[in-house]
Order: C-alpha cells, then structure tokens, then sequence
C-alpha cells in the first residue's frame, strides 16, 4: 500500500445504510429522476480522498461520496475498456457479449495461446440503458469517450439523441486542441479536452433540463494516458512534492481536472434548478495504470490492491463506486457489498420507473437496498478475460464467492486461490491449501463459461518464446512494447 494512503475519517466505520426520510418516494411520471453516469477512464481505487489519497485535489468527489452511499466493493465488468464499457451500457456481462477485449484490440502472433475472437463494436440488437430510457420518456446524451465502434456503431445507433466526442478513439492523441473526435473538431492548443466536454455538457443540460427527466452518461477521457495536463497545475503538484515524479505531478493535475468537472456538473444541475431530482452514480471502467514505461515509473494508485489495468487482480477490476440519489440515499453511507457494473442497468431501469431490463442480464437491481433495504441475494460474481493485455496481463477467467476469490490462467491452466478478508493484496494463493474450495469454484467458474457459451483462448502453434513480446497493431503495424504502444 502507497505510503500516501490514510483512510478517510469522515466516513470509517460507516458500513450499513439507514434509509433517509422520503427513500420510499418512488419515481412517478410527472417526476422521473434525471441520472448521469459520471465515467472516469482508467482510475485507479486509491486515487481520490474519499478513499484514502493524501496527495490528489478531490474535494467534488469526495462531498459526492459523503453524499452518497460509497461502496468498498465495487467491480468493473472488465480489466480494460471496451468490454467494461458495454457491461455498464447493456448489464450483460462481456462473455456473454463476446466481446471481451478492448476495441480493436491488438494480435500477438508468438504468443502461447491464440486469443478468443472478439467484435470491433457493440452488436446492434443489443438493449442499451439509453434505448429502453428512451421509450420511457427519457432525453439522452453521450459525452466523451465510447470506444465501442466507429461509424454506424456510435453512441446515436445505440439510443443516444446527442452525441459528443464519442467514437472509436480509445483516447485522445492529445488532451490540448485541435480535436478530431465525432461532433467535437477544432479549438486550440489551449483548449483542454476536459474543459470543453464540461462546457458542452453545461449547454446540453441548460437546455434538457427545460424539457423532462435526462440520462446523461458521461464518458471522461481522463485520466487515461497520454498524460497531459495543465502547466500552473502540474507545477503545483510537482511543489507539493519536493520535484519529485512520484506521485506524478501530471497525472495529479489530470484528476484534479476531472474533480473540477464533476464540481462543475453539480453547479450545472443546480443552475439548471434539477440538482435535487439528479441521480449521480460515479465509477471508473478499470483499475489505474499502475507503471509506464521502461523504468517503471508509477502513475496511478490501486491502494491495496493487486497489479492494474490489464489483470484480474483485485487493482485491474475493483473500482470507486458511489450512488447519490436526492432524498433517498443517507449521507456518509459506506457499504462493503459487492456490486458490479453490471447492476447499473437494471438498477437505473428501476430508479426511472422504467420497468425491467429486457432478458439476458447479469446484473441485480440495487435500488431495494439503496433505499435501506437488505443487500440483494448475490451469490458469485464473473470476469472473462481471454486475451494478452498490453499491461502485461495474460489470458484468464476469475470468481468471487463471498471472501474467496479463484482466478484461472490459461497458458498453463494453474490456478490461483486468495481470501480476500484475510489477504486482500492477494499475496498468498491458497489453491494448494484449500483444494476442495478451489474445485468448486473452478467447476462453478466453468459452468458459468459454458451457460455463456463464453469464447476460450487455443493454444498457438506459432509460439515462439523468442519473438513473445511481438505484436501487431491497430494499423498492421509490428513492433515491440514500449511506453508509445499503450493503445487502450
């Protein structure tokens, strides 16, 4: 655990929910809630003061959180991207998707195993949040990062009515201007991407909030690479620091930059005079990136928790995850439950009184218990990652039973075995010692593949140990890893 992790006092010990004076106001069609999903990309769990950083500017995030109930357990559907980001736009888990690697992924010809095909985009005929919204009377919008498919696959073929710099870019070949992004082109070199998304979703929200309920989903771009952020505010960060790298100064400024966008969403909804009847779930799609480059220098902070981006250790999937709903949900509520991106779907659908999602879905409704109910009857929860991440991450299946966890790798079908209560940096694989546990959840992990007829990775008669590291890229281009190569 990074030395510069404390957990916040204001919210320990804080575990259970009470249920606020009008939690059983229940949504009526003269009052729908507006909802914003407020995504951020590639943030790490320890990275925001809410959940123990000392060093990063969150003070947004953080009244969110005290605001909200702030889950401990929280889950990506993916340790990457594309995959992640359909989990939360369809509550279908990735394998049953198909598409379990970020769009359009890259191919390691040398490699051990052969990856499971994937899809360039989301399928058409997949029930999306913003189409099933729609039909209940709902406005909505995209802004920012989509990375689920470039033309004809872009957030208006899937049930959004705005769309805003939303389109096959994994992210941004700058964060200063020009941009070259769908519906958001030009400005200038001091244009800062964060900036402008927030003031189009100011202009955006002005205007819907003139016209019924809203489900706005915004995608930040940040705080993926490249890092780039604004000078005064980097150097601030490197002062605090003695000039150190550590914690990067420029990354620091990339969070406070977001924090500064949601502070500004929230002044938006109040101008707007919606800020008391705005649903406000904020998550990232995956753990950070923990190291970059040859020298390893550190970016993002996964607290306790295991490796990255890229793996299905606790620190590739295990994300912040806060629901803030007006009038419903108690101030400085702390739960320790398990939940998944997967519930934001049918989670939604019920907040908005728009009936449930439509068959298949992986994910619970939470609304019960975020209205001071029991937590919802969860027994397992899933991750299909049949693919070599370009973190270092290699092809693999994982399940969380209560406090045990199992992940299996398929290079050489080993398996690993943690205790989360007990060893939640997953330091001690516990397969050998707890056989029978690890068979079951391995035989349980297997029958979930199978019901999801989830594609498997095949062994690579091209593997050649030598030329492992090789890959070929986007554009069909071969090179080896390096810092430039991160795509994602």
């Amino acid at each position: 655990m990074s030395t510069r992790r404390t957990f916040c006092s204001q919210l320990a010990g804080l575990t259970g929910l009470a249920l606020a004076p009008s939690a059983l106001r229940a949504a009526t069609p003269d009052r729908k809630p507006n909802i914003v999903i407020f995504l951020i990309d590639d943030m790490g769990w320890g990275d925001l003061g809410c959940y123990g950083d000392t060093f990063h500017r969150t003070p947004n995030i953080n009244r969110l959180a005290k605001e909200s109930v702030r889950f401990t357990n929280g889950y990506a559907g993916a340790p990457v991207c594309s995959p992640s980001r359909a989990a939360i736009l369809t509550g279908q888990a990735p394998a049953r998707l198909h598409l379990t690697q970020w769009i359009p992924g890259t191919f390691y010809p040398h490699k051990k195993m052969l990856e499971a095909p994937t899809p360039k985009h989301l399928d058409l005929s997949v029930p999306t949040i913003a189409r099933l919204l729609k039909k209940s009377g709902y406005q909505t919008a995209a802004m920012g990062k989509w990375h689920l498919g470039g033309e004809g696959f872009l957030p208006e073929d899937f049930g959004f009515d705005v769309n805003v710099a939303g389109d096959n870019h994994g992210h941004p070949p700058s964060y200063f201007g020009p941009f070259h992004f769908h519906h958001l082109t030009g400005y200038t070199p001091e244009n800062y991407l964060t900036d402008v998304l927030t003031t189009k979703m100011d202009d955006y929200l002005s205007d819907a909030a003139k016209k019924g309920p809203f489900f706005l989903y915004m995608a930040e771009y940040s705080v993926h690479l490249p890092l780039q952020a604004k000078k005064p505010m980097i150097e601030q960060y490197r002062e605090r620091n003695g000039g150190k790298d550590e914690p990067d100064p420029t990354y620091a400024a990339m969070i406070e930059s977001t924090d500064i966008a949601l502070g500004n969403l929230r002044k938006s909804l109040e101008k707007a005079g919606v800020a008391d009847n705005t649903i406000i779930i904020l998550t990232s799609d995956n753990g950070g990136v923990g190291f970059q480059g040859r020298r390893l220098h550190r970016i993002a902070d996964n607290g306790p928790y295991r490796a990255g981006k890229g793996f299905l250790y606790e620190g590739g999937i295990r994300e912040p995850f806060m629901v803030y709903w007006p009038g419903v949900t108690r101030t400085g509520s702390v739960s320790d439950i398990p939940v998944s991106a997967l519930d934001l779907m049918p989670t939604i659908l019920t907040m908005a009184g728009a009936g449930a999602p439509p068959e298949p879905h992986d994910g619970l409704d939470l609304t019960s218990f975020l209205r001071g109910g029991p937590p919802p009857d969860r027994d397992t929860l899933y991750w299909h990652y049949p693919h070599y991440s370009d973190q270092g991450g290699t092809p693999s299946s994982a399940i969380r039973q209560g406090n045990w966890k199992l992940i299996e790798f398929f290079e050489d079908d080993h398996l690993e075995l943690y205790d989360l209560d007990l060893d939640p940096g997953e330091q001690y694989n516990f397969a050998s010692t707890f056989q029978d546990k690890a068979y079951v959840l391995h035989e349980k992990l297997i029958a979930w593949r199978e019901s999801l007829n989830a594609a498997m990775p095949t062994p690579n008669p091209g593997y050649n140990p030598e030329l492992a590291n090789l890959r070929i890229g986007p554009a069909g281009c071969s090179w080896l890893p390096g810092p430039a190569c991160i795509e994602d």
